[in-house]
């Protein structure tokens, strides 16, 4: 299998390694969508769930002919103590060697990052955040991660955990959102279990003892539903007071949402005014000039940002500069 000639770079391969699913594909060096692929993440099995990926990036690089660079997007974070997964809420890979076990099964270098780290450096390359200078993206689904990326890098930090906002307790909270709902993480009241996708479904429930999921609740409150309109308004001040201190503390240029949740299109029109009063010093009247967005390659973004991560850590291992996150370890090619 030939890998890349001449002035040509190799294809970028992303896998997103997802809760319900691992997703793969190609980019060529413009962008270009080449190859995906997609299987269903095996449940609780870890071991298998190496060899998914090996015999999914396997399987693009015998379609297009080429071996490529690899990057990852996963749940969580790799210790940089111990080297093993931590924090993340597909627990069969916590406290796995997950970096090294899939250079080993893909016999190459293998660049890995937290997959809303891999959302963010997605849309700062040429998505949603294209030229800023700081973006923050939020991957909200069956979990609410965050990532950060600065001049067009992962910002991960000695602790792997830079931009973890998920799991800071929910601020402003009322008396009605105390201690608040368990979370995996083992805390209370965790933005994430009000943010995330299932977590919509349950205050719903909460409150109105109706059992319906977030597009349920969305049709619902376009057919007039008072009590599904009043679920997404808690939720839209919910997720203005979270992501204020964003703002607040690292003032970012755009903020970016990816996941099931961000195709909700009225949150782009109702928490930019409710994020406004809430951040610091904003004022009355004033407006923020941080911008609120939707992922411009959607569901993508995240396999994307893998892809372009494995070729500059492939890029920088040549040349002996730095990568785009010190975090994202890699393993050895074998011998």
């Amino acid at each position: 299998m030939r890998a890349g000639t001449g002035d040509e770079p190799p294809v970028a391969i992303g896998v997103d390694m997802g809760g319900t699913k691992i997703e793969a594909l190609a980019l060529a060096a413009s962008g270009r969508e080449l190859v995906r692929r997609r299987v269903p993440t095996p449940k609780g099995a870890y071991e298998q769930t190496v060899l998914a990926v090996r015999d999914l990036v396997h399987g693009i690089e015998s379609e297009l002919g080429q071996q490529g660079t690899v990057g990852i997007g996963h749940p969580g974070a790799i210790d940089p103590t111990s080297g093993l997964i931590k924090n993340a809420n597909s627990t069969h890979l916590l406290g796995k060697p997950l970096d090294k076990d899939l250079s080993a099964a893909l016999e190459r270098q293998v660049a890995l990052a937290n997959d809303a780290d891999c959302l963010a450096l997605s849309e700062a390359t040429d998505g949603a955040g294209a030229g800023a200078i700081s973006v923050f993206g939020v991957i909200i689904g069956t979990g609410t991660g965050g990532g950060i990326a600065i001049h067009g890098r992962v910002l991960s930090g000695p602790n792997a955990i830079a931009g973890e906002w998920g799991h800071n307790p929910l601020p402003w909270a009322d008396a009605s959102e105390q201690p608040g709902p368990a979370c995996y993480c083992g805390k209370h009241g965790c933005i994430e279990t009000f943010l995330a996708g299932p977590s919509m479904a349950a205050d719903h429930q909460r409150v109105t003892g109706e059992a319906l999921d977030p597009p349920g609740i969305l049709t619902a409150a376009e057919a007039g539903d008072p009590a599904a309109t009043a679920t997404l308004a808690r939720y839209e001040d919910r997720m203005a007071r979270a992501l204020a201190t964003v703002v607040n503390l690292l003032d970012p240029e755009v903020i970016v949402l990816g996941g099931g949740v961000s195709r909700v299109r009225r949150l782009y029109d109702n928490v930019p005014p409710l994020l406004t009063a809430y951040a610091f010093s904003a004022g009355v009247g004033a407006q923020l000039r941080t911008r609120l967005t939707m992922a411009i390659h959607g569901d993508s973004s995240g396999v994307r940002g893998a892809a372009w991560l494995g070729r500059d850590l492939a890029q920088h291992a040549s040349d002996g500069s730095a990568p785009l996150s010190k975090a994202a370890p890699a393993g050895l090619r074998p011998g």
